[in-house]
């Protein structure tokens, strides 16, 4: 089976594998990353990439030219026209790694696979990702108010969406 879902000038995207889980694990325990997401355990991750995948991915952002992982997203909801995208977490910064995944990530959500609608969600104080959405063209659609009990206070979440229409709108 190939597992390449979708390739653009510097990066591809590929569902991931077993030998992919402790990169996982690693990028989700950094500490740059950890502040900013809800971390799932390894057999929750080992469930994903051991399922078909009809429901949940993992995906690994691979360069191109070298094979290197750059990052990994993760889906859920992939049985429903509207899909989330979660651990959107890129271990290559400082390279637009970031918006070049996104945009194939998204290209292979509404070209390919023909979804409806796309959400996200992220904390409020993350700017970098919050500037990623919206230069990506996610509507900011609302937000979840201390929604999110983390090291010992309450957390928002800003929670952004995309169309297909959209999408092809801007294309």
């Amino acid at each position: 089976m190939n597992d390449n879902l979708i390739a653009g000038r510097r990066l591809k995207l590929r569902r991931a594998n077993a030998t992919d889980l402790g990169y996982i694990m690693t990028l989700q325990y950094a500490p740059e990353n950890l502040k900013f997401i809800v971390p799932f355990d390894e057999d929750y991750h080992r469930e994903i990439i051991d399922s078909d995948g009809a429901q949940k991915l993992d995906i690994i952002i691979e360069e191109i030219d070298t094979g290197f992982a750059a990052g990994y997203f993760m889906l859920r909801e992939l049985d429903s026209p509207c899909a989330e995208f979660t651990h959107v977490i890129i271990g290559r910064k400082g390279l637009g790694y970031g918006r070049e995944a996104l945009d194939l990530l998204l290209k292979w959500t509404f070209a390919v696979k023909r979804f409806h609608r796309v959400w996200i969600d992220c904390k409020e104080y993350n700017s970098i990702a919050l500037n990623l959405y919206e230069r990506a063209g996610f509507v900011r659609e609302g937000l979840l108010r201390e929604y999110i009990y983390n090291d010992g206070a309450w957390e928002n979440l800003v929670v952004f969406g995309m169309l297909a229409r959209e999408y092809f709108a801007k294309q």
